[in-house]
């Protein structure tokens, strides 16, 4: 049985507030930093992978309607976002149930660290104007379910980075993959459950409620912060973070 209010709950609670800020305030880095700092404190791949998602679920729920409300939001993207997003996540997870913890672990550690260096990249690219017809989104949505469900996270720093990449609004972008995350990481997680069971899911509440009490605010800072030095700083806590595993 999971004991709550004590300091490792307290620590589950700082992880999904900090990290749901940033998330709120990119449109990404959520399942990352939360995959890798509960990595670093020795979570299991598949169960790190599916705390995150469990906990995403009401993230982004609460993220996505902030983001509704302060009309952050392209539905037309969400649309065509959704659905491949969804079955990727679903194979994903899958997958990594069915993979034994301690071989995929420096796998799901590069991944991580090529995901920040990816973020880093997208920092100094150069932007061009796209319409948000761009034939690639959809297989944007699939690739980002895909390695966010058996990377742990990825699913912001793939799909928003890469729309944004590709010149789309960055409003409308941070807003509508954070709403459809939900979509996407409701199936990653009900996967994870049925092939897990919940039990040992239980201290993803830490997260839920620190990701919950953040979630408000994500959308007001990506009104305040500049993108670029935010984006710079998360991909180094990111590459850090997962490299000092292999240290």
């Amino acid at each position: 049985m999971f004991d709550f209010l004590t300091p490792d709950f307290l620590i589950f609670v700082l992880i999904g507030f900090l990290a749901q800020i940033i998330d709120g305030a990119l449109g990404m880095a959520f399942g990352v930093l939360t995959t890798t700092s509960l990595l670093a404190i020795g979570i299991a791949p598949s169960t790190a992978s599916a705390m995150t998602h469990v906990t995403e679920c009401f993230t982004t729920a609460a993220s996505g309607l902030s983001h509704i409300y302060h009309r952050n939001v392209d539905w037309r993207l969400v649309l065509r976002l959704a659905p491949a997003g969804m079955l990727g996540g679903a194979i994903g997870a899958y997958v990594l149930s069915n993979i034994d913890g301690e071989a995929i672990a420096p796998f799901v550690s590069v991944y991580l660290i090529a995901v920040g260096i990816f973020i880093l990249y997208k920092a100094f690219r150069p932007k061009f104007p796209r319409d948000v017809h761009d034939w690639i989104v959809p297989y944007i949505g699939g690739a980002g379910g895909l390695l966010d469900a058996m990377g742990g996270g990825g699913w912001g720093p793939i799909v928003t980075s890469s729309l944004l990449g590709r010149g789309h609004d960055p409003k409308k972008v941070i807003g509508s993959t954070n709403l459809t995350e939900f979509a996407v990481t409701t199936t990653i997680s009900a996967t994870f459950i049925l092939a897990l069971g919940w039990s040992e899911l239980a201290p993803a509440l830490g997260l839920i409620l620190g990701g919950i009490l953040a979630a408000p605010l994500g959308a007001v800072i990506v009104r305040k912060l500049p993108v670029k030095p935010l984006m710079i700083a998360v991909s180094m806590i990111i590459i850090g973070t997962a490299a000092v595993r292999f240290v």
